[in-house]
């Protein structure tokens, strides 16, 4: 594969060097120059992009306001003049000109961008075939956020989770998710996902927000042009060409993050970047970019407890009443036994030094029946909150001919940040590098680029924290000086809240203190071991960091066919490769000891065509995709856009799919919990399951409480006796109370287990197959006298095979003759069985429908007011009720977004204001502790929040000042996903200079 993979890049850069020597140089040679102006205020504008049509030749106007262009074709043509905030232009062009005057007249018509992301062709954003938002250069530089991907927020329907200041998860139409894998995020054509990970690492390591020049957001199913995972949204940023916006920028921004449950409670952050651009001859030109941004993150402070043991409840939990609580930011406290039994065994085991029991069997009347938990560490404490963004952007053009441009590029990025997963992940010193080589013309490219992931260091924090109290006392011994602690408090006539406090004094005397040299060796021993570690023997060394160092390959192609009579079309294709590379501690290894690569490639066609007078524009497409490890999918769609006047009505069908994630396919970790195994067929021929069955774990705990239950009764205790006296008998031995006692105690679970076998049912697993959703629209996007512009949408969606998590017990030694093992008795020890997690298909139809309805009205004198609404919910959510499917919908009801702004209220003065409000819903993921998870208490509150902006622009410096802040007036806070941090307050200033600026 690898061979094979190395065979494409070759004829990618063989095709490259072709069209570069094959390159001729056309005799005609016209020149064409002038001067372009403001039509309003006469003053000339620097910046304006000027183009041939139908080619890729064009300049821009210099810091005088003029052009000169030479075009190697004589006359007619057409120069096509545009820049944000104007309304474009066409000139025809019959034979040289040396004056040309262009008065370009500000866009005063809402509704007038034009798209490519929704059909891959250029369209005007109202007649687009599906729901499409976007963000140009000037709304990019007016939000009232601190950045343009904050700002996303503010697009109709979007959703965030802010997992750091540098890593949030976008999301549209439900699932949402940390580290969101149901979307996908492109940089210039380049997904921009972690390929180890498969979801993009926010813009931590994306795009300058200098460098940007629009965003694009495709909500619901895109599969049908963009291929695997775009199941529930695609979002495309598109970079600057350095022959259209050239010259020298820069920006400083700094400020102040304010949020009173962080450890300082007020901390500043700074942020620069800057971008140089060169134009040679309108033939050659070169970007580069470079920002840093570094903060003190914002933290995760949530204390409350998710264990629900020993009568706590989610809010009143705390240490000081519940001995088995669990913070939902506080690791290392998920360890948990029960009291009585620690107890028990103690009373079982004896003591060398004495040679009796380490604890009287008369004190078990005075231990209660409650668990408890080690005691844990805050996140602060552990992750690494010192955030860090490093971008570097480089690329150079090419205009080989008027027709063909090549671009190179590379983009660069490394951080610190911290997301969630099914743990709390310190990403620090992560690192993404993305590399490019295309092809372009006005109809087609070529493009073929590769993306490398390096985790740097890189831990999981809830199992540093295991790590870290494990290499200070292991558990055996914690617990069982807790219980002896306990038990001598009990007999002295404490009370069971005072006897659990001198217990967990006892048991954590010398314990490693956050900041001591002891506890910062031990989080370093930890972090710098990859996990597993070595956690089987005493001593315990519990490596948490991962390491993973995949890369991503691929080749695309594209090319639109205008000329063909009865329609247009676009067709493409695309190949891509991933290497897997963790350095065999993440994924599994094939029989020669290396990991596994996974190979991927697709095609599509698309046909328009124009109906009734070019009022109903009819759009079918099609896409085949296949990856070596499943079958085939096919993604078709059909929209139609009937259009009178300024009134757009839309309707669409499509299908999307996700391919499961490289670790969904191939990971092999253990953990102390469990053996995390791909859904591939590999890893259940790799474990034997044909042979040596499996168990849900939902099963193995009703056999469990079963057989616990029984155990308890007099019956079979009774039996119990009965069968022993029987044995002593057969066996020749005169049964007596000291022989029949303990093999009574013997029988007790073997006979209740025998009584409840009809519980121990085989987990029957299917064919591990991509996620698939069917996509159901209708739309309508609107112009009103020119004023008001109207965008709304409603959708349907059903979601087959959807991919969840499944905890799967396994015997770990399996003998018909041992009793233990032949009637389950194995399952329920974590002594004789096998953990397996693995990623499954649910066999229930998902079924969510939703509608969004946005309005913009532009009022006298340039002020413009508007906003949004959205609405997503499950239509068959009590269809889960009978077999616990928890589908982690993670989206409120109800979300809505205002917006007040003027460009220039006065003179050069601007400003934006925003408020933002979304309704309660309930959190559901891996994280989520099982209790709170299985009684729906894990919810997250409505909130709202206000941002606004205020700039001045400097136009002898050519800068633009902004003053600002976001969530305003919410000193609380706010949390977007369980676990993750409280957001609080950010005020700032910037100071962005633009050597084009009009």
């Amino acid at each position: 594969m690898k061979n094979f993979t190395r065979k494409i890049w070759g004829t990618v850069f063989s095709l490259l060097l072709l069209v570069s020597l094959g390159t001729g140089v056309a005799l005609a040679q016209t020149t064409i120059s002038g001067t372009v102006t403001d039509a309003d205020t006469k003053e000339t504008l620097v910046g304006v992009n000027i183009l041939v049509k139908g080619k890729v030749i064009g300049t821009i106007s210099d810091l005088s306001g003029k052009f000169t262009l030479n075009v190697s074709q004589n006359p007619p043509f057409t120069l096509v003049f545009s820049m944000v905030g104007f309304t474009t232009q066409e000139v025809e062009i019959t034979n040289g000109i040396s004056d040309l005057s262009i008065a370009m007249s500000e866009s005063s018509i809402m509704g007038q961008e034009v798209v490519i992301s929704a059909s891959r062709v250029e369209e005007s954003i109202m007649q687009s075939p599906v729901s499409v938002e976007k963000m140009d250069i000037i709304a990019i530089r007016e939000v009232p956020q601190a950045s343009f991907y904050d700002a996303l927020n503010n697009m109709k329907g979007v959703e965030m989770s802010t997992q750091s200041l540098t890593f949030k998860s976008f999301n549209t139409r439900g699932f949402n998710a940390n580290g969101n894998v149901r979307t996908v995020q492109m940089i210039d054509g380049m997904d921009n996902q972690a390929p180890g990970l498969n979801f993009s690492v926010g813009n931590i390591v994306g795009i300058s927000e200098l460098d940007l020049e629009s965003v694009e957001l495709l909500p619901g199913a895109s599969s049908a042009l963009y291929g695997p995972n775009a199941i529930n949204g695609i979002l495309l940023m598109n970079s600057k060409n350095p022959f259209q916006y050239q010259g020298l920028s820069a920006s400083v921004k700094t400020g102040i993050m304010s949020e009173q449950s962080r450890s300082t409670a007020s901390t500043g952050f700074y942020d620069f970047s800057a971008r140089y651009a060169k134009a040679f001859n309108n033939k050659l030109a070169f970007k580069v970019n470079f920002s840093y941004l570094s903060a003190d993150d914002w933290q995760a402070n949530d204390f409350r407890d998710q264990s629900l043991l020993n009568g706590s409840s989610i809010e009143g939990g705390s240490r000081l009443n519940n001995p088995g609580y669990n913070g939902v930011n506080v690791y290392g406290d998920e360890s948990t036994q029960n009291l009585f039994s620690v107890a028990q065994s103690l009373t079982q085991t004896i003591n060398p030094a004495t040679g009796q029991p380490f604890l009287p069997a008369a004190i078990l009347p005075l231990i209660p029946q409650s668990q408890i938990s080690r005691t844990g560490y805050a996140e602060r404490d552990l992750a690494d909150y010192n955030t860090k963004s490093i971008k570097f952007n480089a690329a150079l053009h090419w205009r080989l001919n008027d027709r063909v441009e090549a671009i190179f590029q590379g983009n660069y990025g490394a951080g610190t940040t911290v997301y969630t997963g099914a743990d709390r992940y310190s990403i620090a010193n992560f690192k993404l590098g993305q590399y490019k080589a295309e092809l372009r013309g006005s109809h087609w490219y070529v493009r073929a680029y590769t993306t490398q992931e390096r985790s740097g260091d890189a831990f999981a924090v809830g199992i540093a924290a295991n790590a870290i109290n494990e290499a200070w006392k292991p558990s055996e011994l914690w617990y069982a000086e807790y219980a002896g602690a306990f038990a001598q408090a009990k007999a002295q006539g404490a009370d069971d809240a005072t006897a659990h406090g001198v217990a967990r004094g006892v048991a954590d005397t010398g314990r490693f203190a956050p900041g001591t040299a002891e506890f910062n060796q031990a989080r370093n021993n930890t972090t710098s071991t990859p996990i597993p570690g070595q956690f089987q023997t005493i001593p315990r060394n519990i490596g948490s960091q991962f390491v993973d160092k995949t890369n991503l390959y691929h080749v695309e192609g594209s090319y639109q066919l205008k000329d063909v009579k009865f329609a247009d079309f676009v067709i493409g294709a695309n190949y891509r490769s991933y290497q897997l590379n963790s350095e065999g501690t993440l994924f599994a290894l094939d029989e020669n000891g290396s990991e596994f690569s996974i190979a991927e490639y697709g095609g599509y066609a698309q046909g328009t065509k124009k109906l009734f007078n070019d009022k109903f524009k009819l759009t079918a497409s099609v896409r085949y995709d296949k990856n070596e490890n499943f079958d085939g999918q096919w993604s078709p769609r059909i929209s139609g856009v009937y259009t009178a006047g300024n009134h757009n009505f839309r309707a669409s069908y499509q299908t999307g799919f996700r391919i499961p994630t490289t670790q969904d396919q191939y990971i092999d970790l253990v953990t102390p919990q469990a053996r995390l195994i791909g859904g591939l067929p590999l890893f259940r021929d790799r474990y034997n399951f044909s042979q040596n069955p499996v168990y849900s774990q939902a099963t193995v705990a009703n056999f469990g409480g079963a057989v616990l239950r029984d155990a308890g009764t007099e019956a079979v205790r009774n039996a119990a006796v009965q069968q022993a006296i029987q044995i002593l008998i057969a066996q020749g031995i005169t049964p007596t109370p000291e022989l029949i006692a303990p093999l009574a105690a013997q029988l007790v679970p073997v006979i209740a287990a025998t009584n409840n076998q009809n519980l121990l049912v085989e987990e029957e697993l299917t064919d591990f197959q991509p996620e698939r959703v069917k996509s159901f629209e209708v739309g309508y996007k609107g112009l009103i006298s020119n004023r008001l512009l109207i965008d709304a949408y409603a959708y349907f969606n059903e979601f087959e095979n959807f991919i969840g998590g499944q905890v799967l017990i396994q015997d770990r030694n399996p003998n018909p003759q041992n009793p233990a093992s032949a009637l389950g008795l194995n399952l329920l020890s974590a002594n004789t069985r096998n953990v397996f997690s693995m990623p499954v298909n649910r066999t229930e139809v998902i079924k969510s429908w939703g509608w969004a309805v946005g309005l913009d009205y532009k009022l006298p004198k340039n002020y413009s007011v508007g906003g949004n609404v959205s609405y997503n919910t499950l239509s068959n959510l009590e269809d889960f009720a009978e077999t616990g499917f928890q589908p982690s919908f993670n989206t409120p009801e109800y979300r809505y977004v205002l917006n007040f702004s003027n460009r220039e209220f006065v003179k050069n003065t601007g400003f934006s204001l925003s408020y933002r409000w979304q309704g309660e819903f309930v959190w559901q993921s891996s994280f989520v502790g099982p209790a709170v998870s299985s009684s729906q208490q894990s919810v997250m509150p409505a909130f709202g929040t206000f941002d606004a902006q205020f700039s001045y622009k400097l136009k002898n410096l050519k800068s633009i000042l902004k003053v600002g802040g976001s969530n305003l007036f919410n000193s609380s806070g706010y949390r977007q996903a369980w676990g993750n941090p409280t957001v609080g307050t950010m005020y700032y200033i910037s100071l962005t200079f633009d050597e084009f600026l009009n």
